[in-house]
């Protein structure tokens, strides 16, 4: 990719750019880099990246919600620093259209993925993270998201969704995914409540009741959530 192509793309999001190795790195997956035998490729930018999103997202929350507990932060930071999130906001830009792939990333329709697309819009995070320090990094990071962002805020993106949140933490931490059981069922059939538990490494880590096994599982994810949001050991 040129320094030109580079540059058309940072301008769709008014960033400006002195050093267009890092943002060309950015945008280079890690099957080009192996088919080409470029040495270059996004996942270590992908790394620095993701941290310096979580920094600039949670300081954001934490600054405008002061009287905010943790655990709500947290689930806030979530709904904006997820795949889902990320790779709306990489379509918003038409990031796809300047990635960097492999012929079968491209076949598969990698330019569209959401995982490649969440992928390389931290892999840019970090390389403006480098290319201008944190606090420019973090002024041209907000001006991007300001619209999810304000969809948190607003209450338009949920923070609801604890099962995702929970299987997230989990396969990050354990390399495991949460398991649900229906454990009991009771009242007449056309007004039945559930009860469900949901357990960590064959450890019971949260229990709930709903009026669909779905509701109830949701409940056993949240009372997890928030047992580790109070306790951090939960996941040591």
């Amino acid at each position: 990719m040129s320094s030109r192509e580079i540059e058309e793309f940072l301008k769709t999001v008014e960033w400006p750019v002195q050093n267009f190795n890092l943002y060309r790195e950015a945008l280079t997956h890690s099957s080009y880099a192996y088919e080409t035998q470029d040495l270059k490729n996004n996942e270590r930018l992908e790394f620095l990246g993701d941290a310096v999103l979580e920094l600039v997202i949670s300081e954001y929350f934490f600054k405008a919600f002061p009287e905010y507990p943790e655990g709500k932060l947290t689930l806030m930071c979530h709904r904006v620093v997820n795949e889902k999130a990320l790779a709306s906001i990489a379509r918003s830009i038409n990031l796809g259209s300047y990635l960097k792939l492999g012929k079968g990333e491209i076949f598969s329709g990698g330019y569209d993925k959401p995982s490649l697309l969440a992928d390389a819009l931290e892999a840019l995070a970090g390389a403006l993270f480098l290319d201008h320090g944190y606090s420019k990094a973090k002024e041209l990071i907000i001006a991007l998201f300001t619209p999810v962002l304000k969809a948190v805020e607003d209450g338009i993106l949920p923070l609801t969704d604890y099962k995702t949140i929970l299987q997230e933490k989990c396969q990050s931490v354990f390399g495991k995914t949460p398991v649900y059981e229906i454990v009991c069922e009771f009242g007449p059939p056309h007004d039945k409540t559930f009860e469900a538990i949901v357990k960590i490494e064959d450890k019971v880590v949260g229990k709930g009741t709903g009026k669909s096994k779905k509701e109830a599982e949701q409940a056993a994810a949240n009372d997890a959530w928030l047992i580790f949001s109070k306790d951090k050991s939960f996941f040591s």
